[in-house]
C-alpha cells in the first residue's frame, strides 16, 4: 500500500494539488490548491527526509513538540527518521522481495514451479516495537508511550527489520504452507538498490485449503463451459451461446466427509445473461438451477455432473441492469442540481506517510488483501490528560453470508467473503467513480497475485472530511441571541465487490471524541444494528439488533465513545 497525491474526484469537485512555494501565503501554509479547468497541474518541491514520505508531500508538517520537552528534562533522545514505520503496509518492492525469498528457498525446481502465492502481508510487530517506534523514531515522537524505568531509557540505534507473512499453496502437491520472511534490506529497483530477505520459518499446515484466486475462478469457468454435458444441459434451457453463461466457483464447504479439505473442490453456481453486448447487465438476476457440478480445482477437471431438474430461467428484466434509466425503460432524475464541496483553505487533517492527525485524533492507515482497510494505533489527545489510546487495531475481519435455505443448492451457500474471497483484493480503484466528494487524500494498495507478481489498486482508500450537521446550538430566550457550531467528521473508507455483493466500509471520527464504523451492504433488504461501547477504564459490550426493510441496505454501527 502506498500513499498517493492528494486529489478530488474530477467529476465531483475541483481537483486538489500541491501549490508552488511562491504562491499566496495563506495557501502556501497548507500546500493545497483547487485546480480549475484551465490549469491542470501544479507541483511542489519539498525535501523529503525518508523514502516513504518522499512519495507524497505531507498535508502539513507535523511538529515535534515532545522533542524539546524531553530534552529539557535531560532524557537522552535518539529521535531519528526511518524509511518505514513498523505498521506501514508492505510496499511493492517488499512484496517482491518476500516472494523471491520464498521461491528461492524451494527444495526442488518442481516445488518452486508449483508455488502459488495466496497472500503476502506485513507480519505486524508486537506492541512494544510499535511503542518504541512511536516514542523515538517517528514523529510526533511520544516517549510517554513507553513504561517508565529508573535511570535513562536504553534506546536501540534502529528498529528490528520488518517481517512478511506469506500463505503459499503448492498446486502440484496440494499443500498449504505459511512462511515468515525478514526483510533485511529492501530498496526500489529503479533506484539501483539491492534486495535481501531471509526465511525465518516455514510450516506446512495439513488439511486446509487457502482461498481460491481469480486465475482459478477463470479456469473453473472455462472448464465448465467447455464440458459437453453442461453445454447440452444449457441447450435444454434455451441457451446456445456459452458467452452468456456465468460460472461462479463457490467453495465446497464442509457438509459431509466427501467435502474434507484434503481435496481442493468447488461447487459452482450458474447464471445467465440475455445479451452478450451489454457488459453492465445483471446476470445474477437469472440463476440457472437444477444443475449439480463438482470441480477439482487443483487439476481443473469436473469430477461429478448431474442435470437433476429442468427449472425455467427467469424472464429478462432490463430494470434490473446496472445501466442508465433510459436504457432500462425508466427515467433518471433530472431535477438534481450540482453540489460542490469546497474547502478554500484546504482540509483540517495532517498526513505524514500513513500517519494521520485530525481534531485531536491520530491513527495509522493499514491495508490487507483479506480485511481491506485497517486502522492502527487510534488515539485521542484529551486535554491535560494527554494521549489516550482508544484501539490498537480496528478492522472488519469477516463477512459471513448464510443464506439459510434448506433446499438444493442453497443450503450450502454460506459465504465467508473475507476469508474465501478477500475484501481487500476485491477493493475498487476510486479513480473510476464519484465515491468521495471534496478534498480527498487517497492511498494505494499493493498485494500479490497468484503467480507472485505485484498488483496495485490505485486510490484504494479514501480520506476526507464531511459536514455533519449541527454539533450544538443554544438561543437565549431573554436576549434573543443564539450560538451555533457546525459538526464535522473525518471519513476513512474503501469499497469492494464480491460477485454481486457491493460492500462499503466507512470509519467515522467525530469532534465529540467518538468513532463509528458503517458497513453498507447494498443487496440485502434489512438493517442490522450492532453497537459496542468501549470505556478506557473498563470494557463493556451491549448489543442490539434492528431488522427493517430499508433501501436495499444493511448497516452495522459500532460506536466507540470515550468515557470518563
Amino acid at each position: 500500500m502506498a500513499t498517493t497525491e492528494e486529489k478530488a474526484a474530477p467529476c465531483c469537485s475541483p481537483r486538489l494539488l500541491p501549490i508552488e512555494p511562491g504562491a499566496a501565503a495563506a495557501a502556501s501554509k497548507r500546500g493545497w490548491i483547487a485546480e480549475d479547468g484551465a490549469k491542470r497541474s501544479a507541483t511542489v518541491a519539498v525535501g523529503a527526509t525518508t523514502a516513504m514520505t518522499s512519495l507524497i508531500d505531507p498535508v502539513e508538517d507535523i511538529q515535534d513538540p515532545s522533542a524539546a520537552k524531553a530534552s529539557a528534562k535531560g532524557i537522552p533522545m535518539m529521535m531519528r527518521s526511518q524509511s518505514s514505520h513498523p505498521l506501514d503496509p508492505l510496499s511493492a518492492a517488499e512484496i517482491s522481495v518476500a516472494v523471491a525469498t520464498v521461491r528461492a528457498a524451494g527444495a526442488t525446481p518442481e516445488v518452486r514451479d508449483g508455488m502459488r502465492f495466496v497472500e503476502v502481508v506485513l507480519l505486524e510487530p508486537e506492541k512494544s516495537i510499535v511503542a518504541l517506534a512511536d516514542a523515538y523514531f517517528f514523529p510526533p515522537f511520544q516517549p510517554s508511550l513507553l513504561p517508565r524505568t529508573k535511570g535513562a531509557p536504553v534506546i536501540p540505534s534502529k528498529l528490528p527489520p520488518k517481517r512478511a507473512r506469506l500463505i503459499v499453496y503448492n498446486k502440484k502437491s496440494n499443500e498449504t504452507s505459511i512462511w515468515v520472511v525478514e526483510l533485511s534490506e529492501v530498496h526500489a529497483a529503479t533506484r539501483g538498490g539491492h534486495h535481501r530477505g531471509r526465511v525465518i520459518s516455514s510450516e506446512v499446515v495439513p488439511d486446509v485449503q487457502p482461498p481460491m484466486d481469480a486465475i482459478e475462478y477463470a479456469e473453473c469457468e472455462a472448464a465448465v463451459k467447455s464440458y459437453p454435458p453442461f453445454i447440452e444441459a444449457m441447450r435444454k434451457r434455451g441457451v446456445d451461446d456459452m458467452d452468456l453463461v456465468m460460472v461462479d466457483a463457490w467453495c465446497v464447504g464442509y457438509h459431509i466427509d466427501a467435502d474434507a479439505p484434503s481435496r481442493r473442490l468447488a461447487k459452482p453456481l450458474i447464471f445467465c445473461r440475455t445479451e452478450s453486448d451489454c457488459p453492465m447487465e445483471n446476470g445474477y438476476a437469472r440463476p440457472v438451477e437444477g444443475i449439480y457440478i463438482l470441480v477439482d480445482i487443483q487439476n481443473n477437471v469436473i469430477i461429478e455432473f448431474e442435470d437433476r431438474k429442468l427449472v425455467p430461467l427467469p424472464p429478462a428484466d432490463p430494470l434490473r441492469n446496472y445501466t442508465a434509466g433510459d436504457t432500462r425503460g425508466g427515467v433518471d432524475r433530472s431535477d438534481v442540481k450540482p453540489l460542490q464541496i469546497i474547502q478554500p483553505e484546504g482540509p483540517s487533517f495532517r498526513i505524514n506517510g500513513y500517519f494521520v492527525e485530525w481534531q485531536n485524533w491520530s491513527f495509522r492507515i493499514g491495508f490487507t488483501p483479506r480485511e481491506g482497510l485497517v486502522i492502527h494505533s487510534l488515539a485521542y489527545i484529551d486535554g491535560s490528560r494527554g494521549r489516550r489510546p482508544v484501539a490498537h487495531r480496528l478492522s472488519f475481519v469477516e463477512m459471513v453470508v448464510p443464506y439459510g435455505d434448506p433446499n438444493e443448492p442453497h443450503y450450502r451457500k454460506n459465504a465467508f467473503d473475507a476469508g474465501e474471497d478477500g475484501l481487500g483484493k476485491n477493493a475498487h480503484s476510486l479513480k473510476r467513480g464519484c465515491d468521495c466528494l471534496g478534498y480527498i487524500k487517497y492511498f494505494d494498495a499493493h498485494f500479490t497475485n497468484y503467480t507472485g507478481g505485484v498488483e496495485t489498486i490505485e486510490n484504494c482508500v479514501c480520506l476526507h472530511e464531511e459536514d455533519h450537521g449541527i454539533l450544538w446550538k443554544h438561543q437565549d430566550w431573554r436576549t434573543g441571541l443564539a450560538e451555533v457550531r457546525r459538526s464535522r467528521r473525518l471519513t476513512i473508507s474503501f469499497i469492494c465487490t464480491v460477485a454481486n455483493y457491493e460492500y462499503g466500509f466507512f470509519w467515522y471520527l467525530y469532534q465529540v471524541s467518538s468513532v463509528r464504523k458503517y458497513f453498507a451492504y447494498v443487496i440485502l433488504w434489512f438493517i442490522l444494528f450492532f453497537s459496542t461501547f468501549v470505556s478506557l477504564s473498563r470494557l463493556s459490550i451491549s448489543t442490539g439488533s434492528l431488522l427493517k426493510f430499508y433501501s436495499n441496505s444493511i448497516i452495522v454501527v459500532m460506536p466507540i465513545n470515550l468515557c470518563c
